[in-house]
């Protein structure tokens, strides 16, 4: 008899769902299913639960895409979330299972990401070990920059010079209730010129989010004499705050006015005794692996590397 049952996640399983992640010891609210469904309609969901005498001991948060399994590619991080209660060798018989269940449905790959170490000081990291053992392969790494804020802060000197200048010039830190002014007016225009590229979120999404997230999601917006001209959008979780995006306006960038803003509230979540501040990955199709300048920058704001890894097994 199996010790652990495995099902597909469907819309009758969604207040169980949000209650066991509320609860689980690895979880942000990414794996809430009101986030995990804004964008629903681009991918095939996957997701699992997993049942010990029909009590849920663990979910998975996946989407499918052909004959592979990942773990969300509409999420930044994945991976297995159960209990502090749960031991690491139940996780062994529950990956196991899971296995077992992709191959019986005829999965041919599994692709795991999981959430970066520095997001949970009590460990998370049974899932890699079982993996590996089971033959998975590291099929990328990412090198995400994160400042502790645990430890004394340490941004350049020339960082902080510009810093105390800035200071003199009237500028103003507004949280703002919305996300248009970002949006329209320094986000979506520079990412257009700069990269050819567009947000990831519309602001319409990021306002259903922060709708549904009030205490997650923040927008702070640097103003100057009235004008935007520089903005962060915090992505907050228990013990870290993640600058989901920052852009700045060339008026903005004259006056160094991103700097200003991340200098700011690296002090302010360091006084709110969040642990770490996770400013995202610098990675870049080239041929070094990664954006040089942007490392540069946030090394220079006091980030050191923390990587994020990917694995792909075979299921066989």
């Amino acid at each position: 008899m199996k010790q652990y049952t495995i099902k597909k996640y469907d819309q009758n399983d969604y207040v169980i769902w949000n209650d066991f992640v509320a609860l689980a010891k690895n979880a942000t609210f990414l794996f809430h299913r009101d986030f995990m469904e804004y964008h629903q309609d681009r991918f095939e969901d996957f997701s699992l639960l997993v049942f010990e005498n029909e009590k849920l001991k663990a979910v998975l948060p996946a989407n499918k895409k052909g004959n592979s399994v990942y773990s969300h590619q509409g999420l930044t991080y994945g991976g297995l979330v159960f209990s502090s209660k749960l031991k690491a060798e139940k996780v062994e018989l529950i990956l196991d299972e899971i296995l077992s269940f992709f191959k019986e449905n005829a999965i041919e790959a599994f692709h795991y990401k999981p959430i970066p170490t520095f997001y949970f000081p009590k460990g998370n990291e049974e899932m890699d070990f079982f993996l590996f053992q089971r033959g998975a392969l590291p099929e990328r790494k990412e090198m995400n920059l994160a400042v502790n804020l645990q430890l004394p802060l340490h941004v350049s000197k020339s960082k902080m010079k510009h810093f105390r200048r800035i200071e003199n010039l009237d500028l103003d830190i507004i949280e703002e209730k919305d996300f248009q002014s970002f949006w329209d007016s320094i986000l979506a225009p520079r990412l257009l010129e700069k990269f050819n590229a567009k947000p990831v979120h519309t602001k319409e999404e990021m306002a259903l989010l922060k709708q549904k997230f009030p205490g997650n999601i923040r927008q702070y917006s640097v103003y100057q004499k009235d004008e935007i001209i520089a903005g962060i959008t915090i992505f907050e979780t228990e013990n870290v705050v993640k600058s989901q995006y920052g852009a700045t306006s060339e008026k903005g960038e004259q006056v160094r006015a991103l700097d200003f803003l991340f200098i700011n509230l690296l002090h302010k979540y360091k006084r709110k005794g969040k642990k770490f501040f996770d400013m995202g990955i610098v990675n870049e199709e080239n041929e070094s692996g990664y954006h040089s300048g942007l490392l540069q920058q946030k090394e220079e704001l006091g980030c050191t590397v923390y990587n994020q890894d990917f694995y792909k097994i075979d299921i066989k």
